[in-house]
C-alpha cells in the first residue's frame, strides 16, 4: 500500500476568502475504510474556510467487525498515517496538538483493544484520538448539513430524511425545517456487508442477492423507525454517494445539493456490481479499499431509494470534518438551537411514555433558575444545564412501569433510548440525575454510578442535588411557583419565593429533599414566602 499522500477529490471545493483569520484547524477522522484529515481556517464570525483535504486507505473495518480486534499491523499504519499527517500541518503553522481534533468511529469504537490503540497513538504522536458514538456523529452531522437544508427552496420547510452508510453503520437523521424529529443508527455498513457476504462463502451470481436480502432486513427497521406515510425527500451523504454523483452528474458544483435520478444511480450500481475490483480502481480511480464497498454502498443508497417510491434523492458533498471544523467554529459550545433540538427530543421521549408534561415543564424551569442563580457554588458550564433539564424533564419516566421504584425505572429508560444530541455517557448522566432525584443518594454498590470518573461522579451529584430542589419547590404539581432568589451566607441556602404567601407544603418538601444538597455543598437549604 503506497505511504504517499492523496488529496481528498472535495479538497477542490474552497470556500471564498472571508477576512480575518482566527485561527488555522484540522480535523482527523479514523474511519473504518480510510483516514481522511480536513485543514481550515476559522475566521472572526465562525466563518469556515477549506484549505486542504487529504485521504489515506486503510482496512481498520474488516478487522475489527471480524475479530474485534485491530493488529498491531493496522495500528502502526495508522500511526504512520497520522506522522505524515502531522508533517503536512507543521507545513501550515500547526505545531501542537490544541489546533487538532482526531476521532474514530465504529471501526475503533468496536474494537476491544481500543485502549491500547489510543495509547499507542498518543504515545508516537501526541494526539488524543476521541472514539466518538452514533448520537455524537448524528450531531456533528446535523451542524454540517443543516445550513444547506434550510438554504434550499424545496427542503427548507419540508421533511427530510438525512442518511449516511458507511463502512460500519448508517446513520439516520429525520428534519423538519431545520428541527430534527428522530435520529438512530443502524448496523448496516458496506464492509459489514461484504464480510456477510464472504462468510457465506457466496459465489459472484449470488452477490446480488445476498446483498439485497441483507439491506432489506435493515429497511424494515428503517421503515418501522420512520412511521410516517407523508412524503419525504432523502438527503444522502458519504464518499461511496459522492463518488457516483461525480460519475454520474458532470456540472455537479461542490457545495451545492445534487439532484441525483434514482434510475441513474440504479444504472450506475448494475455496472459496478458486475466489475471486478481492479476494473472499479482503473475506471473510477478509487482505491482498492474503496473498490471493495463501492457495490454495497450504492446498491443501499438505491434501494432506500426505492424503498420511499423517490425519482430523485439529493447528494450533499457535507461530511464528518465539515461538521467538526464547524463545531470547533462554534467554540465546541452549544448553541441555543441545538439545545432547543435536545430539548424537543426529550419531550418526545417523555409523551412516549405519557409523563406529567406540565410538573416536568415547571420542574425543569425551576431547576434552570437554581442552576443559574448557583453557577458560583456549582461551577459547571452550559451543557450540565442542559443534562439538568432533560433529567428533569424525564425524572418521572418510569412511572409508567412501577410508581413505586419509578426512579430506578426512570435510569433504565434513558440510559437505553436514543435522544438526538447527547452521546452515551451524557444520557447515562441524565439517567443517573433522574434516579437520585428522590429517595437514596449515590452508594458504592451501585455499578452505573460507579462506572463515571471522579469528576462525573461529582457532577452528577451536584446536579441531582440541584433536582430534588426544584422537584420540591413543584411538590403540589400546581407550577404555582415560577420565580425564585436565592441568598446563601456559606452556610445556608435561602430560597424566597416572590408573590407566594404559603409555602408550608413545599417546606415540607424541601426538609425531606435538601439532604443530598447539604452533603454535597455543604449548606443547608431554608424556603420562605414573600418578597425578600
Amino acid at each position: 500500500m503506497s505511504n504517499s499522500l492523496a488529496r481528498d477529490p472535495a479538497a477542490a471545493s474552497v470556500d471564498p476568502a472571508p477576512t480575518t483569520i482566527q485561527r488555522i484547524v484540522a480535523v482527523i477522522d479514523i474511519g473504518a475504510t480510510a483516514i481522511r484529515m480536513a485543514v481550515a481556517e476559522i475566521h472572526a464570525g465562525g466563518k469556515v474556510r477549506m484549505l486542504d483535504q487529504l485521504v489515506q486507505p486503510v482496512q481498520l473495518g474488516k478487522e475489527a467487525f471480524d475479530t474485534r480486534r485491530l493488529s498491531r499491523k493496522s495500528i502502526e499504519r495508522v500511526v504512520s498515517v497520522l506522522s505524515q499527517y502531522q508533517r503536512v500541518l507543521r507545513e501550515y503553522g500547526i505545531e501542537g496538538t490544541s489546533d487538532i481534533r482526531v476521532v474514530a468511529t465504529s471501526a475503533v469504537r468496536e474494537a476491544s483493544n481500543r485502549l491500547a490503540f489510543t495509547d499507542r497513538v498518543f504515545t508516537a504522536t501526541g494526539l488524543h484520538v476521541e472514539p466518538i458514538d452514533e448520537a455524537e456523529v448524528n450531531r456533528i452531522t446535523y451542524m454540517g448539513i443543516t445550513p444547506e437544508l434550510l438554504a434550499h427552496a424545496e427542503l427548507a420547510n419540508g421533511k427530510a430524511l438525512v442518511f449516511e452508510i458507511g463502512g460500519g453503520s448508517t446513520e439516520v437523521l429525520i428534519v423538519r425545517s431545520g428541527n430534527v424529529l428522530a435520529s438512530n443508527s443502524f448496523r448496516l455498513g458496506s464492509l459489514r456487508m461484504l464480510q456477510a457476504i464472504d462468510l457465506a462463502r457466496a459465489g459472484v451470481d449470488r452477490r446480488r442477492a445476498l446483498l439485497e436480502n441483507h439491506i432489506n432486513r435493515t429497511l424494515t427497521q428503517l421503515h418501522d423507525f420512520v412511521r410516517s406515510d407523508a412524503q419525504m425527500d432523502l438527503v444522502a451523504i458519504g464518499g461511496d454517494i459522492r463518488l457516483a454523483t461525480r460519475l454520474i452528474l458532470d456540472d455537479w458544483q461542490p457545495h451545492e445539493l445534487a439532484v441525483l435520478p434514482t434510475e441513474a444511480l440504479a444504472e450506475l450500481t448494475d455496472a459496478v456490481l458486475k466489475m471486478g475490483d481492479d476494473e472499479i480502481v482503473k475506471r473510477f480511480g478509487a482505491s482498492f479499499v474503496e473498490a471493495e464497498t463501492l457495490g454495497p454502498a450504492l446498491l443501499s443508497y438505491t434501494m432506500v431509494a426505492k424503498q420511499f417510491r423517490l425519482e430523485h434523492l439529493y447528494v450533499s458533498d457535507t461530511n464528518l470534518r465539515e461538521g467538526l471544523l464547524k463545531d470547533i467554529a462554534a467554540g465546541g459550545s452549544w448553541t441555543a438551537e441545538f439545545r432547543n433540538q435536545i430539548v424537543r427530543s426529550a419531550l418526545s421521549l417523555g409523551r412516549r411514555f405519557h409523563f406529567d408534561e406540565m410538573h416536568a415543564r415547571s420542574v425543569a424551569e425551576l431547576a434552570r433558575k437554581l442552576f443559574d442563580q448557583l453557577r458560583t457554588e456549582h461551577r459547571l458550564d452550559n451543557r450540565h444545564e442542559v443534562i439538568l433539564h432533560v433529567a428533569a424533564l424525564l425524572h418521572e419516566i418510569g412511572m409508567q412501569i412501577n410508581v413505586r421504584s419509578h426512579h430506578k425505572h426512570a435510569l433504565y429508560i434513558i440510559k437505553h433510548s436514543e435522544l438526538f444530541g447527547l452521546s452515551r455517557s451524557e444520557l447515562l448522566q441524565v439517567g443517573l440525575i433522574a434516579r437520585y432525584y428522590r429517595r437514596a443518594p449515590p452508594q458504592p454498590s451501585h455499578t452505573d454510578y460507579m462506572s463515571l470518573d471522579l469528576e462525573t461522579r461529582v457532577i452528577v451529584g451536584k446536579l441531582a442535588a440541584i433536582l430534588r430542589l426544584a422537584t420540591a419547590l413543584d411538590d403540589t404539581r400546581t407550577s404555582r411557583i415560577r420565580e425564585i432568589e436565592c441568598h446563601n451566607d456559606g452556610k445556608r441556602l435561602m430560597i424566597h419565593v416572590p408573590g407566594v404567601r404559603d409555602v408550608s407544603l413545599e417546606q415540607i418538601a424541601m426538609k425531606q429533599q435538601s439532604g443530598l444538597f447539604r452533603d454535597v455543598f455543604g449548606m443547608s437549604v431554608a424556603l420562605r414566602a414573600g418578597e425578600t
